[in-house]
């Protein structure tokens, strides 16, 4: 039983294809996804092993530490004890959309957010809001702070404009978003001067909307990219050699639950909360790769950690 856990908050610097290697619609190449809501996860699997590269230790004591977190690092060993680490799927939080005011709008949803605030719970925070209160939000509306930069005329009346969608404002919720802005800004954004922008614009970028029109941009809004080799002698397009891949758009938050057990290598004798605190020194501010395409910038992220 795990005896301590954290929140891993994965920011995206650039577009991210987690891929699932094979095509069942239009793309190519698509990125992963919950089964039933359509959602864009990044596999547990491929999380621990990108944490497992992150936290890798020069030798001595830490390098023991490291084996009774993650496991045997040689596959013969791998049946000599588990590792104490339990890491559950990145799942999407904030979805960048393009705004016909401010740029772009982060947009995120109440079933988002009410496992956002499950996850919060599982650690011991106390969640960002409560997702029961944004019941108001139908299809077409959305929720914004005061002094929003996403604000736009939409026909007779001031709304929201994302891609080519206008949605009216429930402007009783303005409180609950400033709310959330606060809390996504002092738990999951990245805390490094660099990101002091992002801190302190993201109430005016972020946009609540109903499930169903967060669900139709995190499957349509993502990013396609068309690849294609050429040949060496005429530099034209080999035959067959055209294929899209789907990427998370930069700009994505994600987040995954961490916990830890008590070390289960016998050189190690540590409970799980203080081999998590090891392993969140590590991690907390780390830049790192997630995902394919790497040698073309795709995938890289920043990582933040929140614990209690």
């Amino acid at each position: 039983m795990a005896e301590a856990s954290a929140l891993l908050f994965a920011y995206c610097e650039t577009p991210l294809h987690a891929g699932t290697g094979r095509a069942v619609g239009t793309v190519d190449l698509p990125i992963q996804r919950e089964r039933i809501t359509g959602f864009p996860i990044v596999q547990a699997s491929s999380v621990k092993g990108v944490l497992r590269a992150a936290a890798q230790p020069n030798g001595g004591a830490e390098a023991e530490r490291h084996r009774a977190l993650f496991g045997p690092d040689r596959p013969e060993e791998a049946s000599s004890h588990a590792g104490a680490l339990q890491v559950t799927d990145l799942q999407v939080i904030l979805f960048p959309v393009r705004s016909l005011a401010g740029v772009f709008a982060w947009t995120t949803s109440p079933a988002v957010l009410a496992r956002l605030g499950r996850l919060a719970r599982l650690v011991g925070l106390e969640g960002p809001v409560d997702a029961t209160r944004f019941a108001a939000l139908q299809p077409g509306s959305c929720a914004v702070a005061n002094g929003s930069a996403l604000l736009a005329q939409a026909g007779q009346q001031i709304g929201v404009v994302l891609e080519e969608y206008s949605f009216t404002l429930v402007g009783e919720l303005a409180g609950l978003v400033s709310a959330l802005a606060e809390w996504l800004a002092a738990h999951a954004l990245p805390q490094g001067t660099e990101y002091a922008w992002w801190r302190e614009n993201l109430a005016k970028h972020l946009c609540v909307l109903a499930d169903d029109d967060f669900r139709d941009f995190v499957l349509y809004g993502t990013e396609i990219e068309a690849h294609v080799r050429l040949k060496d002698e005429t530099k034209t397009v080999e035959s067959g050699a055209l294929w899209t891949t789907e990427a998370l758009p930069a700009e994505t938050l994600l987040a995954s639950l961490l916990a830890a057990t008590r070390s289960r290598y016998d050189k190690v004798d540590e409970d799980g909360r203080t081999l998590l605190g090891w392993l969140v020194q590590r991690l907390d501010g780390k830049r790192v790769r997630i995902g394919g395409d790497e040698t073309t910038g795709r995938g890289a992220v920043v990582l933040r950690v929140t614990r209690v």
